[in-house]
């Protein structure tokens, strides 16, 4: 074991796929990436993919790696971090039974029969019924039992894509505490399946029997099985270490331990995570996720589509960016950046709201985006800027109502994710907050939070709090300018912290008079 000295990670995006190897001082060693549709969609709002693309992406990647170099004989042990909720049907074999049901798809089961007896009492004393009715309908396990009651009575697992990535390479339905994020009968605060007396047995009627065993992060899941071996190339008996969610990982993979460093992740999903000792719910009844550090929780609030923000703007309003990029060979976005290098803070006065989708309680179902300010000043540079001011304000927002809860400030700021890249959405972020803002040393900080738990895990690191001090690394600073943050601040509290409230009895218009969002 004296030669093993790398860690390999498999990291399963919306996207893509990468197979990363990190050593012990947590530098990228080697990396293969290989992309695919995110998901196909037979009906709006559908989003649904054949698990077997992100089977043979893993197969593909790792393959390639070993043409990198002679790494095989060096890999001390294994982790895998996907993308989050989403869910897979598999029978007695492990064989899918249906395509994965993808965290963006968006129908939703309508009709259920609320939940009654005392839970019912109680929620409604509380004035939670409408959440706890908006999570039973957005459950996929629910949509499946309705229309598809053929494809439910011969599941014989409900996987997440963790737990089905983790049969592939072992052979076991098992998966980790760290991956657990869905509708699922999960209990947060305790860190295991939910007791048989919980309500969310019977919001989310999903049997104990389907769902896998569960073990820590940094506990081992299995070995790497022949045939895995076979099709991967990773050597056959290899651990598998458990790890967690790609977000959970971004986490500890960009060095917070610690509740005053803000974690923001400017990725389709844009969200501020901080890790907690304390299970603290940031908004009423939506829990904290669990971390990839064991017994801990990562506390955060996120913004829909977040960054995906940017692609729909490249998509609706970039075809001559798109054309010059493709002469230059860079991408649409590295010439949007550049396109507003020169427009100043606060967009000449375009404020955004970017509720492009709807949340359940921040901002609640009924919202939508919104764009004030416009004048005949404006360029499409403007309205670039100004999403990404929009996403800087809404995650400030967030990280006020962590602080609230916590009692904690946070005092500085690590960014993981695509938009990172931006040194505009860099420079906004810091500004906006008004505090120092850090790339990671690495671009990778979801394997390299894996790669964490697996050093742990093998007893290559002696613990946590050593692993993370070793591995992770600060980049580049981006100090907050006092002038342009006194313009955001203006921005920020009177104008964008006032639009919601003014704007959602409209919301609530829009919604009755046209039956969108439904």
């Amino acid at each position: 074991m004296d030669n093993r000295d790398l860690l390999l990670s498999i990291d399963n995006g919306t996207q893509s796929l990468k197979a990363l190897l990190f050593d012990l001082n947590g530098e990228l060693v080697a990396r293969r990436q290989v992309i695919f549709e995110p998901y196909y969609s037979e009906q709006p709002g559908w989003a649904e993919q054949d698990p077997a693309v992100f089977w043979d992406a893993l197969c593909r990647a790792c393959q390639e790696l070993w043409n990198e170099g002679p790494f095989r004989e060096r890999i001390a042990g294994v982790s895998i971090t996907t993308q989050r909720s989403t869910l897979i049907n598999v029978d007695l074999n492990g064989t899918p039974l249906r395509p994965a049901m993808i965290w963006l798809d968006q129908r939703k089961t309508h009709g259920l029969h609320p939940l009654g007896g005392l839970w019912g009492l109680l929620f409604k004393i509380g004035r939670v019924s409408d959440t706890v009715s908006y999570l039973q309908a957005e459950a996929e396990a629910n949509w499946i039992r309705t229309y598809q009651p053929d494809i439910w009575k011969k599941t014989h697992k409900y996987l997440l894509l963790s737990g089905y990535l983790t049969y592939r390479l072992t052979g076991e339905f098992v998966d980790s505490i760290g991956c657990q994020v869905a509708m699922i009968p999960f209990d947060y605060k305790r860190l295991r399946w939910a007791s048989d007396w919980n309500w969310k047995w019977k919001v989310i009627p999903v049997g104990r029997e389907l769902l896998p065993e569960l073990v820590p992060p940094g506990q081992p899941l299995g070995s790497i099985s022949r045939k895995a071996a076979e099709e991967t190339g990773i050597p056959e008996g290899l651990p598998l270490i458990a790890a967690a969610t790609d977000k959970a990982c971004e986490v500890i993979g960009s060095g917070s331990l610690d509740p005053s460093i803000g974690c923001l992740s400017f990725s389709t999903t844009a969200t501020i995570n901080v890790t907690s000792k304390k299970y603290v719910e940031p908004i009423p009844i939506l829990p904290p996720y669990p971390s990839a550090v064991p017994g801990y929780y990562t506390i955060e609030v996120q913004i829909y589509r977040g960054f995906w923000m940017v692609s729909w703007f490249n998509r609706e309003f970039g075809y001559q960016e798109q054309q010059e990029a493709s002469r230059q060979g860079v991408t649409p976005e590295t010439l949007f950046d550049k396109m507003v290098d020169d427009i100043p803070p606060g967009s000449m006065g375009l404020v955004l709201q970017p509720y492009w989708t709807p949340g359940l309680k921040l901002p609640g179902p009924e919202a939508k985006g919104a764009i004030i300010g416009f004048g005949d000043v404006h360029t499409k540079g403007h309205f670039y800027r100004a999403i990404l001011e929009g996403l800087g304000y809404a995650l400030r927002e967030g990280k006020e109502r962590i602080e609230k809860r916590t009692h904690i400030p946070i005092t500085s700021l690590r960014v993981s994710g695509g938009g990172s890249q931006s040194r505009n959405a860099m420079r906004a972020a810091a500004d906006i907050f008004g505090l120092p803002t850090a790339r990671p040393h690495v671009y990778e900080t979801s394997g390299l939070g894996a790669a964490i738990d697996t050093a742990v895990g093998l007893g290559l690191h002696t613990d946590f709090e050593s692993a993370v001090r070793a591995m992770t690394h600060v980049g580049e600073v981006f100090e907050p300018n006092q002038e342009n943050h006194e313009i955001y601040d203006r921005l920020y509290r009177e104008v964008y912290e006032k639009m919601y409230k003014h704007l959602k009895p409209l919301y609530k218009r829009i919604r009755e008079i046209t039956g969108y969002p439904r």
